[in-house]
């Protein structure tokens, strides 16, 4: 089939992203699901850091590649073998296939699958090679997802399927913001009633990781982060306290859990201080490839410290993501309020601009499919 969407070429191209336009809104063609596939009509895709980084440079990729990792859609087609997602059904997609098997498996979301992540790296599908061309030239796939576009053949082991009471929107952010800061919280920091939890960098992940904590009954949630504008939202949203970095290292207060998900050697630093004794420190954000800190060993070890990375927030989706529906569905964790602004594919470069100057959390592209 034929379909329109936003194909990278070239990585570091400079901003503003509107004058150099890295992203290219193109004529594609999508091959049919095989075995083990699905054709998914994509409802709605969350513009992600993790699509920054691409585009900028900071995480390599082999191109040309067809961004786009945090989406919910329809099921429109099934290859041989899929037997359990009937056409129509809501699904959320997500960006680190589990194949079920391998040692990291077994680790019950501690590391991310050999095989899914080897997949990611190359640009491919699990289930190897790609199903997206143009001019008879491959594109590569991001993170076996590659949602810019109205429509996406993926892996079945890429989906999860969610009831139609659980709106696309909804749908949408937690494939990739609530799974992963949510889940840095639920899996890997594990507050107890009467703990703090501090969540520094306030971007989509960060607040969905604030929305989760205020989910935990008794848990008082701290929000830390340089914009004074995502700090307002911080407090609107619930939280007991809303600082900058300077501010929070002047208080005497510190968390039992701290989240960092801002993806720089400074904010990880500043999580770390932040950690009471006998804390968790849990790092969910990217850095650049060549960043690198500085810490004490002696405060982690004479203080009974623990610091922990989380990749997807330690989670397993198929059993996270009905988690995080059923707070939803409670009425404790409303991740609708992460949703900024809804755009077209069309301006897809600007919602990279917005995202790079940190002035929106999450920007969904959502598709007119109207005309069939």
């Amino acid at each position: 089939m034929r379909i329109r969407g936003a194909v990278l070429d070239h990585f570091g191209l400079p901003r503003p992203y509107t004058d150099s336009h890295p992203l290219h809104v193109c004529d594609l063609g999508l091959d049919p699901p095989r075995a083990g596939e699905v054709l998914v009509r994509v409802e709605a895709a969350g513009l992600c850091h993790s699509d920054l980084s691409v585009v900028n440079g900071s995480r390599t990729r082999p191109m040309p590649m067809l961004l786009g990792h945090e989406a919910a859609g329809i099921v429109e087609a099934v290859g041989d073998g899929v037997h359990d997602l009937p056409l129509g059904q809501r699904v959320v997609l997500t960006f680190l296939p589990r194949c079920g098997e391998c040692a990291a498996c077994r680790l019950d979301g501690l590391a991310p699958c050999i095989p899914g992540s080897v997949a990611n790296g190359r640009g491919e599908l699990i289930s190897g090679g790609t199903r997206l061309w143009r001019d008879d030239e491959p594109i590569h796939h991001h993170l076996g997802v590659s949602a810019f576009a109205p429509y996406t053949v993926v892996d079945r082991r890429s989906l999860v399927p969610v009831d139609h009471d659980v709106p696309a929107e909804v749908a949408t952010v937690l494939g990739c913001a609530v799974l992963t800061g949510g889940g840095a919280v639920l899996n890997a920091g594990r507050p107890q009633p009467g703990d703090t939890v501090i969540v520094v960098g306030l971007g989509g992940v960060g607040m969905a990781a604030v929305l989760t904590a205020l989910a935990v009954y008794g848990v008082r949630v701290i929000a830390v982060d340089r914009r004074a504008d995502k700090l307002a939202t911080a407090r609107r949203l619930g939280a007991a306290a809303a600082w900058t970095p300077h501010e929070a290292l002047n208080q005497p207060e510190r968390g039992a859990v701290v989240i960092e998900a801002a993806g720089h050697p400074a904010a990880i630093e500043t999580a770390i201080t932040l950690t009471a004794p006998g804390g968790r420190t849990v790092t969910v954000g990217l850095p650049d490839p060549e960043a690198r800190l500085s810490i004490s060993p002696l405060a982690l070890v004479a203080e009974g410290r623990t610091l922990i990375g989380s990749y997807l927030g330690s989670a397993v989706p198929a059993r996270d993501i009905p988690r995080f529906v059923g707070l939803w569905r409670d009425g404790r964790l409303p991740v609708e309020k992460l949703v900024t602004s809804t755009i077209g594919l069309d301006d897809i470069n600007l919602g990279m601009d917005r995202l790079a100057d940190g002035a929106a959390l999450r920007q969904l592209i959502t598709f007119d499919h109207s005309h069939g």
